[in-house]
């Protein structure tokens, strides 16, 4: 009789790093550019999950690839099991943080890094501590597939409102401003919503699944904006607005940095806009993991630090 102890010691666990790797990319090449194999070596691994699964797993639709159903299957169990493995072997008997030199991925945007990102990043140095930190940005599709991705990773800084049903710390709360251009201002120098209504916008993440509160805000208030352009990145907004008459809508944390670029200034919107309560989202893997409750206690106070506005000056914050 074969035990499962016996089944287990013929596997060979290398073929779950590639497996995760094919199940997450949905295709060989872009798995084999991930684990910085050769396309063939991919292929081979492949060919033996196959065998071992009796599936396909990926199969062809015309020119692109598809995970089988089997395959979707597999996907909500194989990350884990990875990440699982993963914590086993780095974990240590005693864990401190001046000890550790574990790598914390976080998915977000620009204005996360550029903001809380960069806080965190701070202290860390500033403590002397080895730890590191891997800022990846998110996109629509990313934010889509939270509940997949956040397996393994360690989190993802966005707002309320676009995930749901996971594990999550607040860490600041924020506002909506506008960008104008210097020298471009309505009445009394500020934004009318006369203004809101005949002027041209660049926006950003403008689609069914990326946006801003403040952009769906004007839309309920009756304006349609014009958007002359989209740009999926908050910190080079500034250089979209800049000697034009177009009006961008940007956090009032970045705001500070943005101005620092030149040609444009902050000015307050012409309505109360909803604030926005940024958070850091995680897995329930993470559940238990010291090192990773460690990770957002760190955040929690960067993300003081940000709401005070004293992120901008750069200085210490010991």
């Amino acid at each position: 009789m074969v035990t499962d102890h016996a089944q287990l010691s013929r596997l060979d666990l290398n073929l779950l790093v590639s497996l995760d790797a094919l199940l997450t990319e949905r295709s060989v090449t872009r798995a084999a550019e991930r684990l910085h194999l050769s396309q063939p070596a991919l292929s081979a691994s492949l060919a033996r999950l196959r065998t071992h699964f009796n599936d396909q797993i990926l199969a062809r639709r015309g020119n692109t690839y598809e995970l089988t159903p089997f395959a979707l299957r597999l996907s909500e169990h194989t990350t884990t099991a990875l990440e699982a493995a993963r914590r086993v072997f780095e974990s240590q008997a005693t864990w401190t943080p001046a000890e550790s030199t574990r790598e914390f991925s976080i998915y977000g945007s620009d204005y996360g890094f550029a903001t809380i990102g960069a806080v965190v990043s701070r202290l860390a140095a500033e403590r002397g501590l080895s730890v590191r930190f891997r800022f990846m940005l998110h996109n629509p599709t990313v934010v889509e597939d939270a509940p997949n991705r956040l397996r393994s990773v360690d989190g993802m800084i966005i707002p309320h409102g676009f995930l749901t049903d996971l594990a999550y710390a607040d860490l600041w709360r924020d506002e909506w401003v506008a960008l104008v251009a210097d020298g471009e201002h309505g009445p009394g120098g500020e934004l009318t919503m006369e203004d809101l209504a005949a002027r041209p916008y660049v926006m950003t993440y403008q689609s069914r699944t990326a946006f801003t509160s403040a952009s769906r805000q004007i839309q309920q208030l009756g304006v349609e904006p014009r958007v002359d352009a989209v740009v999926e990145s908050f910190l080079t907004l500034p250089l979209y607005v800049a000697g034009t008459r177009r009006i961008g809508l940007i956090q009032r944390a970045l705001a500070p940095l943005a101005a620092r670029l030149g040609g444009v200034r902050v000015v307050e919107l012409p309505f109360a806009p909803t604030p926005l309560v940024h958070a850091l989202w995680w897995h329930p893997v993470h559940a238990r993991d010291p090192e990773h409750a460690w990770m957002v206690e760190l955040f929690q106070e960067a993300g003081r630090i940000v709401e005070s506005g004293a992120h901008a000056d750069g200085g210490p914050h010991g």
